[in-house]
């Protein structure tokens, strides 16, 4: 929600929320017997099954190396997926005694028959609604069947000649499912003992779930061919929070990646190296909903826009300096009314209660008159003050994406933002991340999210069905396709 570029530099924070859509990852056997010469065999077999794309990739691990083949063609293949599976496996040799070791490797000669499922959050479905004649609705959205099968962009595919690439919404796929698969994976082997329960804050597997994020961070970061901010593996594992990310050099000065030193020794260093990470405690104040939209113009590639960014730093670094500074003030701005807003709630519910539910119905110049009362006055202030940090957030992204010639909040984003923002009950409204084409989020008040959703359709956008979620990896009891309770010990399901 904040920090965007500014989190890829310590000690920016930025402000992230986890949302319900989920990533799943079923780990079970392959053969569920194995031959009593099989103890000295050097290679495992490994099945990767991804149903929304009929898709299905064979690999052999080596057990001495932990080398990864692929057996299948190689258009199916997942780097995200094989690396998770490495450093999983290396993590656990890494950490096991020498009985461990053994019990390990009987494990492991069974094979691994992994099946990865994405919620439909993740995934652009705006051609199929049209497609059917349906309405831009998320009610249109909720007719689809549960982890339906993923469209491509074919519009860039010249001829059939390119690879269509997945249609996705801008929530952090890659991250989810790599962090999906490692953790169902360490809690397999028996690496980490994962948690059922959703509120982060109150379990107890805190060093299990650490374990589970140096592992997908790492994986996630040799998979990509660079060291980003991190902080989306970061909340597919601890959920919303305020995050700062770790030095870079935490991974980029380990040997991970030179097949010279061995997978577990590499590990070993990752697992005992310095996270200086920080994560906090963070979600919306009560009352508040938050909504995204997906504009249909088309994605933006991350990557080049902070290149730019960069790029534009480097020729004019006082400007910039300025810039980010300016940007950082409104960030810690928005932050600190939120909370503000938070412990007000906490502290005088009725009156917190009766301004959410005036303010709803209301845009937010009539937001002063609710203010009978001192108390409601301090409630209100500190909503208008959020409202006016978002808007200097906008205010300095756009003025960073001009000066650097990239499209941060564009002009039919700001368009549509500022007729988002003018409408009754919403208190912010903005571009995620690194901003471009790819979505637009709002906060509303109460009950008003209906009416933006509307709203949002008649102007050709896609409310999604997504909400905030502020928990983040957990164990499942069932398979989410059949909700029916399987076996912990051949079947585990990671959120």
């Amino acid at each position: 929600m904040t920090g965007g570029y500014l989190i890829l530099e310590r000690p920016n924070p930025g402000l992230v929320l986890s949302t319900n859509a989920r990533f799943y990852a079923i780990i079970k056997p392959i053969h569920h017997e194995i031959k009593p010469d099989s103890w000295a065999w050097a290679w495992t077999d490994i099945r990767l099954t991804s149903p929304q794309l009929c898709r299905q990739a064979l690999y052999k691990l080596a057990l001495k190396n932990l080398a990864i083949q692929t057996v299948s063609p190689s258009d199916t293949r997942n780097p995200f997926v094989e690396y998770a599976i490495q450093y999983s496996v290396a993590a656990a040799y890494a950490t096991f005694d020498q009985n461990k070791k053994e019990l390990l490797h009987k494990l492991l000669l069974h094979g691994l028959d992994i099946t990865i499922l994405g919620g439909n959050d993740f995934y652009s479905y705006r051609n199929e609604i049209e497609r059917r004649g349906l309405p831009l609705t998320p009610e249109s959205l909720a007719t689809l069947l549960p982890f339906s099968s993923i469209t491509f962009n074919t519009d860039d595919a010249d001829g059939g000649s390119c690879k269509p690439e997945v249609a996705k919404t801008g929530l952090g796929s890659s991250a989810a499912m790599t962090t999906a698969v490692v953790a169902a994976l360490l809690h397999y082997l028996d690496v980490v003992k994962l948690s059922s329960l959703k509120d982060h804050w109150e379990r107890k597997d805190v060093a299990d779930l650490d374990m589970v994020h140096k592992i997908a961070q790492t994986a996630h970061c040799i998979a990509q061919g660079k060291v980003g901010s991190g902080f989306d593996v970061s909340s597919a594992v601890y959920g919303s929070q305020r995050y700062v990310r770790f030095s870079p050099e935490v991974i980029s000065s380990t040997k991970v990646g030179d097949i010279a030193v061995p997978l577990p020794d590499s590990i070993t260093e990752i697992i005992k190296g310095n996270w200086d990470h920080d994560t906090a405690e963070f979600s919306l104040p009560p009352l508040m909903t938050l909504l995204l939209g997906e504009p249909g113009t088309g994605g933006s590639s991350t990557p080049s826009m902070v290149g730019a960014v960069k790029k534009w730093q480097k020729s004019d670094p006082q400007k910039s300096l300025d810039t980010w500074r300016r940007l950082s003030e409104a960030n810690s701005a928005l932050e600190m009314q939120l909370n503000l807003l938070s412990k007000l709630a906490k502290e005088q519910w009725n009156a917190y209660k009766s301004v959410i539910d005036s303010c709803s119905m209301l845009r937010s110049d009539k937001w002063i008159e609710q203010a009978s009362e001192p108390n409601k006055e301090a409630i209100i202030k500190a909503l208008l003050g959020a409202k006016e940090a978002m808007l200097g957030i906008r205010y300095r992204m756009s003025q960073m994406g001009e000066a650097a010639g990239v499209p941060i909040e564009p002009e039919s984003q700001t368009q549509l933002l500022d007729a988002t923002v003018n409408l009754e009950g919403v208190l912010l409204a903005g571009v995620p991340g690194a901003g471009g084409f790819d979505a637009v989020f709002a906060v509303t008040l109460g009950d008003s999210s209906s009416n933006v959703t509307k709203i949002w359709s008649s102007l050709n956008v896609l409310a999604l069905l997504v909400k905030e979620d502020p928990c983040g990896v957990c164990l499942e009891k069932a398979d989410p396709r059949t909700n029916e309770i399987t076996s912990a010990v051949s079947s585990i399901h990671i959120q």
